[in-house]
């Protein structure tokens, strides 16, 4: 008598974890945007900025930037090491990543980093702060990383606190 009661028992456990298997989780229902979709996003966050008056540029790349405060010197080039306080966001304002206070530090050209950067970097010099409004392409792509989805534009504050030239 033990035993039937333990095989039912088990086959309702069984029974039980298929169907909350099977529901919808709402949680769960977020689906990456495809290209396309980045793209209107993009355009509009962009169309956004310029109606409220903020002077976006484009490097030859496709990165948008935008420059609040110019800083002083000589622009960075590949070699170059960069000590850069950033926070990074989404489109809807969402914080993924910051240096926490705590500059970042990087040789451009040398040091991994997403090609959005490595582009847009150049358009800051010492003390600089501003923008970089970057694109899937020249971010994460079509396979996202960590937190962020694939087909995502991603923005950074940037303040480009030191350079030390490699020449």
């Amino acid at each position: 008598m033990k035993l039937d009661l333990v095989k039912k028992l088990v086959f309702a456990l069984v029974i039980g974890i298929t169907a909350v298997s099977c529901m919808d989780d709402s949680d769960n229902d977020y689906t990456p945007p495809t290209l396309e979709e980045e793209m209107d996003y993009l355009n509009e966050y962009i169309d956004t900025l310029q109606n409220r008056g903020f002077d976006i540029d484009t490097t030859d790349l496709g990165v948008y930037y935008v420059i609040d405060s110019i800083g002083d010197g000589e622009f960075p080039t590949f070699g170059d090491t960069l000590d850069v306080n950033y926070t990074g966001f989404f489109l809807s304002g969402d914080v993924f990543d910051h240096s926490g206070g705590n500059p970042y530090e990087l040789i451009l050209g040398e040091t991994s980093v997403i090609e959005g950067w490595t582009d847009g970097l150049q358009k800051f010099n010492k003390g600089g702060r501003g923008y970089l409004i970057i694109p899937s392409e020249y971010g994460y792509g079509s396979t996202g990383y960590g937190s962020i989805p694939p087909f995502t534009t991603i923005v950074f504050n940037i303040t480009l606190e030191d350079i030390k030239f490699a020449n």
